[in-house]
C-alpha cells in the first residue's frame, strides 16, 4: 500500500521542522509545535529568526546566531551538521516579554531535489532543558547527573567564549588581508576588477590572493592569482610575503616563467608555503600578446569579442615547492584583439565538493558568454560572481581578476 509520508511526518516522536533555503518554515510536525509551545499559524510561513528571535534583553544571546551558522554552513557544504548544545531561550506565549531560559540539542540536514539543489533543509530538535532540570538537583542518585549538567553548562560559557575569541581572529585575518592585497583599481590606464570573498564559517581567509603591478617595458602589465594551502592568520602571512615576492620578481623578470621560478625557490625556503599555486600572465598591449604560465594553478580564461572563450592551459607545472628541486617553468604565448576580456582566478569559483574540475570549468565558460555584453570589467566580475557562488557563501575563499583587453 502507499505510503502517507505527511501523516509519518507529523507522527515522528522527534521535534523535525522543514526550512526553504531561505530559512522559511515550511512545515512543523506535531512534536516540534507542542515543544516550542508555539501554533502551526505561528510559525509555518514565517522567517526562522522571526518566530524565533534571540532574548533581546540577554546580550550575550548567541543561540540563534550559531543556529543561523550551522544551517548556512548545511547549504554551503551540503551535509548534515549536529550542533553543541544550545541554550536559545524562546519567549512564553502566556507571558509575552518573559524568556524562558531553554537547552536544545539541534541536527540539520540537507534535502535534495533530483537535479542536486538544496529544495528544503531538515531542522530536527531536541529539547533538554527538563532533563538538566531535574539532574540538578543534588540529591542521592541525582549527585551526578547534578555534576554532569554543571559541566554542560560551563561547557557551554567555554564554547560562547571560543566563538568570541573565533570572531576576534576573524576581523584581524580580514584586515591583515586587505592591508597586504592592492587596493582595487586601474592600474595605469587600464580597465581591471578585482574581487574577494573569504570563505563561508570559520576563520577560512588569507589563503587567496591576487596582484597587479605595471611592468616597466612599453605599455605592460604583470596580473596574477595564488593561492596558499591552508586558511587563517598563518597562511595571511605567507600569502604576503609570496605576493610580495612575486609582485617584486614580475617587474625584473624576463617573462612570467621565470617569475615563477624565482619564487618558487624562495617558496622552498619559507615553511608552509609548499604546495601553492599560482598562475602569473604579462600582458603586452603594444603587441597585443599574453605570455602565461602557471603552478598548478586553474587555467586563466580569454573571452574574445567574438563570443568565444580560450582556456590558457598550454603552459602549466606542479605547484611551488612541489617537487625536490627547482626546475625551469614553461611559458606560452597567445594574441588578443582590443575588447577581449581577460580573467583570472582561484579554485574556489569553479570548484564544488563531489564535482568534476571540468564542469566547473564549463560553467565559467558559458557564464562569461552569457554576461560577455556586460558594459565594464565591474559588472562582468559581479555577474559572474552571483552566477558562479553560492548566495549562502562558499566554502573556500574566492578571488577573481578581470582585465579589459
Amino acid at each position: 500500500m502507499g505510503i502517507d509520508y505527511a501523516a509519518v511526518f507529523q507522527a515522528l516522536p522527534g521535534a523535525v521542522a522543514l526550512l526553504t533555503p531561505d530559512l522559511v518554515f515550511v512545515d512543523a510536525n506535531i512534536a516540534f509545535l507542542r515543544q516550542a509551545g508555539r501554533r502551526h499559524e505561528q510559525v509555518v510561513g514565517r522567517y526562522l529568526f522571526d518566530a524565533f528571535p534571540d532574548n533581546p534583553a540577554d546580550p550575550a544571546a548567541s543561540g540563534a546566531r550559531n543556529l543561523e551558522q550551522s544551517l548556512r554552513n548545511v547549504l554551503a557544504n551540503r551535509e548534515i551538521d549536529t550542533m553543541a548544545l544550545q541554550r536559545y531561550d524562546v519567549e512564553s506565549t502566556a507571558h509575552p516579554g518573559r524568556w524562558e531560559e531553554r537547552y536544545w540539542s539541534p541536527v540539520n540536514a540537507p534535502v535534495f531535489a533530483p537535479d542536486g539543489h538544496i529544495a528544503l533543509l531538515i531542522h530536527r530538535v531536541e529539547e533538554v532543558t527538563e532533563i538538566l532540570r531535574a539532574t540538578s538537583q543534588p540529591d542521592g542518585a541525582h549527585q551526578l547527573e547534578a555534576e554532569l549538567f554543571s559541566r554542560i553548562r560551563q561547557l557551554h560559557q567555554v564554547n560562547e567564549r571560543l566563538r568570541r575569541a573565533h570572531t576576534r581572529e576573524r576581523e584581524v585575518a580580514l584586515a591583515l588581508q586587505r592591508a597586504m592585497l592592492p587596493v582595487p583599481g586601474p592600474v595605469d590606464h587600464h580597465r581591471i576588477a578585482v574581487r574577494y570573498r573569504p570563505a563561508l564559517g570559520s576563520l577560512n581567509v588569507c589563503g587567496d590572493w591576487y596582484d597587479l603591478a605595471k611592468l616597466h617595458e612599453g605599455d605592460k602589465i604583470a596580473v596574477a592569482v595564488g593561492d596558499v594551502v591552508g586558511h587563517g592568520l598563518e597562511a595571511a602571512g605567507i600569502m604576503g610575503q609570496l605576493r610580495s615576492a612575486l609582485s617584486a620578481t614580475s617587474r625584473v623578470a624576463t617573462g612570467p616563467a621565470q617569475a615563477l621560478e624565482v619564487l618558487g625557490r624562495y617558496a622552498h625556503s619559507l615553511d608552509g608555503a609548499e604546495s601553492t599555486t599560482v598562475v602569473t600572465a604579462f600582458v603586452d598591449w603594444d603587441h597585443h600578446l599574453i605570455t602565461y604560465s602557471s603552478a598548478g594553478h586553474p587555467p586563466p580564461v580569454l573571452l574574445r569579442g567574438d563570443g568565444t572563450t580560450t582556456l590558457l592551459d598550454q603552459a602549466t607545472d606542479p605547484p611551488l615547492d612541489a617537487a625536490p628541486t627547482p626546475s625551469p617553468r614553461t611559458q606560452a604565448v597567445t594574441a588578443f584583439t582590443a575588447g577581449d576580456v581577460l580573467l583570472l582566478y582561484t579554485d574556489g569559483l569553479i570548484e564544488r565538493r563531489g564535482q568534476d574540475i571540468d564542469i566547473g570549468l564549463s560553467r565559467l565558460m558559458a557564464s562569461l558568454v552569457r554576461h560577455r555584453t556586460a558594459p565594464d570589467p565591474e559588472s562582468l566580475a559581479d555577474a559572474v560572481m552571483t552566477e558562479l557562488l553560492p548566495a549562502e557563501g562558499a566554502s573556500d575563499d574566492t578571488a577573481l581578476v578581470v582585465v579589459l583587453l
